[in-house]
C-alpha cells in the first residue's frame, strides 16, 4: 500500500485533499498540521508522496523542502506543493528546492487526483 502525507495547518484542506484522492487504489493517508510534525512522520514511516502547504506555523513549507533536499532517504519522495501563494517567486523557489509540482488553492479535485496518480505511477 502506498502512503500519502498531507501537510497543511487547515484541517478542512486536509479533509478536502483526502476526499479528492479517496478513489485512488491501494493508497492510505497520513496527516500533519505543520512542518515539524511532517518531518517527525517522515522519520518514522515511508511515504510514496507528500502534499505540502507553504504557509504554516512552526516550520514553513520551504523549510520542509530544504530538509528533504538535504537527506537522501527523503529526496525520493515526490512533493506536490499546494498553497495559496500565486506569485512566481514562490513557485520558482519551491520547484528549485525539490518540489515535483506547484499547485494553488483553490484546487480542482480531479486535477489533483490526476497529478497524484501520475506521480505515483512514475515512482
Amino acid at each position: 500500500m502506498r502512503k500519502i502525507l498531507i501537510v497543511d495547518d487547515s484541517p478542512t484542506i486536509r479533509r478536502m485533499v483526502t476526499a479528492s484522492l479517496q478513489n485512488l487504489e491501494d493508497v492510505s493517508f497520513e496527516e500533519a498540521s505543520n512542518g515539524l510534525e511532517a518531518i517527525e512522520k517522515l522519520a518514522r514511516d515511508r511515504f510514496s508522496l507528500m502534499i505540502l502547504d507553504l504557509n504554516m506555523p512552526d516550520m514553513h513549507g520551504l523549510e520542509v523542502l530544504r530538509f528533504i533536499g538535504t537527506h537522501a532517504q527523503y529526496r525520493v519522495v515526490p512533493v506536490i506543493v499546494l498553497t495559496t501563494r500565486y506569485d512566481d517567486d514562490s513557485r520558482k523557489t519551491a520547484l528549485s528546492h525539490g518540489a515535483s509540482l506547484y499547485l494553488t488553492k483553490p484546487f480542482q479535485p480531479a486535477a489533483l487526483r490526476e497529478h497524484v496518480a501520475s506521480l505515483l505511477e512514475s515512482k
